[in-house]
């Protein structure tokens, strides 16, 4: 006969009803969260490749043309923690599907801006509007995957975002080669209608969703709570940081590629942002990274492949930026899907608000690198940024090495208080900060 353990392993494994690789509906949910991933990342940075024809039509510098991308991914970063929280009480499907609707609708008449002022609050309203897609997301994959796929399923929701952040960009290279940027635009408010309705249609209804109620001071007291842990703040932070680098570099590249030595056209400026490829097969890979490396190996490897991309694309040659880029693109979506699945483990109550707060701080990293780097690209050209971005490296590099350290303290006062007849037993025990591992 069986061992019990091995018994009572196969009845949880019965009893638990959540998805899993093999399982009915996990196809379909993949599927409608990639499509999710893909048209909120086209859409929140459908300007950024235009941002040198942006410029160019209106006038504007380089900073300037940036608040197009940061004014959408800065509402995003505020709008998503009250979002999140209506998501507690309407659900996870409804939050999705409402703010993306809202999205494309907002995508649609974006190309109609008649300045840059009107295209900066629109593109606010767009990316207030994505804000329901990823706290949500990330909510409902905790809530409805079996926790040993999380990562996988994470992963793929963001490669899903990576292949949006390609596609759109390089759609809108091309239609703005062609017919101008404002075709551009157009092209991928439509490809981001097609991708709601196949989320609408595919995502499966949540099975072990519960409401709860829109009560503020619960909503703050869970948010204090989510702040106060040292892990939690390290991830947000890890997040912020790595979004930094991304936000930086993507939103100066186009500036430096079309000018000397390079002098791109436009459409070729687009399809530049292939290397997204690259990061889609880097953040789908993170589980399986995280299994033989350990979550803070990971990180380093990633901290690595970034800074090792990011020097590499100072030199004048087009292969090794090129080659500079695809190396940040998998360092950055490597770190941000282990930050990102260590968050939604680590948090054991109200991971809503714990993704949300993610996503805020992501977000923030975001609006700041595209701003900052845009600055530094114009005060000292593409060195400046590339500096910017390995300050942020280090700043990443040192959260981490910081959290190396707290594991192997508690681990070390573990033993102590629990020394004697259980000590073997309580020292091998993870920390509360094995979030990081």
């Amino acid at each position: 006969m069986p061992p019990a353990s091995t018994k009572a392993a196969a009845q949880e494994a019965v009893a638990d009803t959540r998805l899993s690789p093999g399982t009915p509906g996990h196809r379909r949910m993949s599927l409608a969260l990639f499509a999710a991933g893909v048209a909120a990342f086209a859409l929140l940075y459908s300007t950024q490749a235009l941002l040198p024809a942006v410029s160019a039509e209106f006038g504007a510098t380089a900073s300037a043309a940036s608040w197009t991308v940061s004014a959408a991914t800065g509402a995003l970063a505020l709008c998503v923690l009250p979002l999140s929280a209506l998501s507690e009480r309407f659900g996870r499907r409804p939050m999705m599907t409402v703010s993306l609707a809202v999205a494309v609708v907002v995508g649609l008449l974006v190309p109609f801006a008649p300045s840059l002022e009107w295209l900066v609050a629109l593109r606010a309203v767009q990316g207030a509007a994505l804000a329901g897609v990823p706290a949500s997301a990330m909510a409902y994959l905790a809530e409805e995957v079996r926790p040993k796929a999380l990562i996988g399923a994470i992963g793929l929701f963001v490669a899903g975002n990576s292949i949006g952040g390609m596609s759109g960009r390089i759609v809108t290279g091309w239609a703005a080669q062609l017919w101008g940027w404002r075709a551009g635009l157009a092209a991928v408010g439509l490809m981001a209608v097609v991708c709601a309705v196949a989320f609408r249609l595919l995502l499966p209804k949540a099975r072990h969703f519960t409401p709860g109620s829109l009560n503020p001071r619960a909503l703050a007291a869970t948010v204090r709570t989510h702040l106060a842990d040292p892990l939690l703040l390290r991830l947000y932070a890890i997040g912020a940081l790595f979004m930094t680098v991304f936000g930086a570099v993507y939103t100066v590249i186009g500036y430096r590629l079309v000018e000397a030595p390079f002098s791109l056209p436009q459409g070729v400026v687009g399809s530049v942002f292939l290397v997204y490829l690259v990061g889609t097969v880097s953040s789908a890979a993170a589980g399986k990274l995280v299994g033989r490396m350990g979550r803070r190996g990971a990180l380093y490897l990633a901290v690595g492949t970034t800074a090792a991309g990011l020097l590499l694309s100072m030199s004048e040659s087009l292969a090794a930026v090129l080659a500079g880029l695809v190396l940040i693109t998998a360092g950055f979506f490597a770190g941000h899907a282990v930050a990102s699945s260590s968050v939604s483990r680590t948090a054991k109550t109200g991971r809503a608000q714990a993704s949300a707060l993610y996503q805020s701080a992501y977000y923030l990293g975001s609006s700041a690198g595209g701003t900052l780097g845009a600055v530094a690209f114009h005060l000292g050209g593409w060195s400046a940024t590339v500096l910017l971005g390995l300050v942020a490296v280090l700043g990443v590099v040192s959260i981490t090495l910081y959290g190396t350290h707290a594991a192997r303290v508690e681990e070390r006062l573990a033993r102590r208080v629990h020394r004697g007849a259980h000590g073997a037993h309580s020292g091998n025990r993870a920390p509360a900060v094995s979030g990081l591992r």
